[in-house]
């Protein structure tokens, strides 16, 4: 887990050894079950040694519990506490639910609300049944900012300033493999400004397919984003494209309305908005020159 040392290095008010703290219980992942202090060591870049004293006083604290037998650690109730607190607190989760279910059904496609965690976008809601079997992702999971269409939504909802910085971050993140994601950004930026929602057709992984749409609020959280995929062959590009993609858009603008959230642009205003973006030096062309 990459941090900006730059950064930490010239906040006096950052306190480095609650970050680490806290990376090392970011560390464990849904479905991960026991990790040992080698393992840690690996996902945060730090010092075992440093790594064995923050799971040492992480157990003292109640949030890992220690498996003698295998050396290695589990998270406790003490730290999942905090998730689901967090859970309770996100309305837009319990809210979105029952338009996420109708989509589900409609489309056949697993639906997933999710927020911003580094480089990653992790989801705290997931509508799905037997027919999404294909996508094996619950409330936990990560997947990738850069080629996802939830996170490729998530990028092009942001403030320009923020969106700036989080490209920077992710082209520092991957280095040499940056252009080819970049690219993929860039193009979710132009259909985003053209339709509203971003595509990923095998970018993320060969065999899954996917819509994203951002949720926008007035009261200064998030934004989110929202995804609907399938397994490649169910979901086919031009089926994203004029029917699970419109869908995705009108149940975000449902939901925003009832958080009350962003009012839906006029049908004139969202003209000039695309006019702007894709216009060359439009929205889109200035920020793809400030990432390469």
């Amino acid at each position: 887990m990459k941090r900006s040392s730059k950064k930490v290095a010239t906040d006096r008010n950052f306190v480095v050894a609650l970050s680490r703290g806290l990376d090392v219980l970011r560390a464990f992942r849904p479905n991960d079950g026991l990790l040992g202090n080698q393992e840690i060591a690996a996902r945060t870049n730090l010092p075992k040694p440093t790594v064995s004293r923050l799971t040492y006083t992480l157990t003292k604290l109640g949030y890992l519990t220690p498996v003698p037998r295998f050396e290695k650690y589990q998270l406790a109730p003490a730290a999942m506490a905090l998730g689901y607190a967090a859970l309770t607190n996100l309305g837009v989760r319990h809210l979105s639910e029952p338009f996420r279910e109708e989509v589900m059904r409609e489309t056949g496609g697993a639906v997933a609300v999710g927020g911003r965690d580094r480089h990653s976008m992790i989801y705290f809601g997931q509508s799905r049944n037997g027919m999404t079997l294909g996508v094996q992702l619950d409330v936990g999971s990560r997947v990738p900012i850069a080629t996802t269409a939830m996170g490729r939504a998530y990028v092009w909802a942001l403030p320009a300033d923020d969106r700036a910085a989080l490209l920077r971050d992710l082209r520092d993140h991957y280095g040499s493999r940056w252009s080819k994601l970049r690219d993929g950004i860039e193009r979710a930026g132009e259909l985003i400004a053209r339709h509203g929602f971003a595509m990923s057709v095998g970018d993320w992984q060969h065999d899954v397919a996917a819509v994203g749409v951002a949720l926008k609020l007035n009261d200064g959280t998030g934004p989110y984003s929202f995804n609907c995929g399938a397994p490649a062959f169910r979901f086919t590009e031009d089926r994203l494209r004029h029917d699970i993609g419109p869908r995705l858009v009108a149940m975000v603008r449902n939901i925003e309305a009832a958080l009350g959230g962003m009012t839906p642009p006029t049908t004139q205003s969202k003209k000039q908005e695309t006019k702007r973006m894709k216009a060359p030096g439009g929205k889109v062309a200035r920020v793809a020159e400030g990432i390469r």
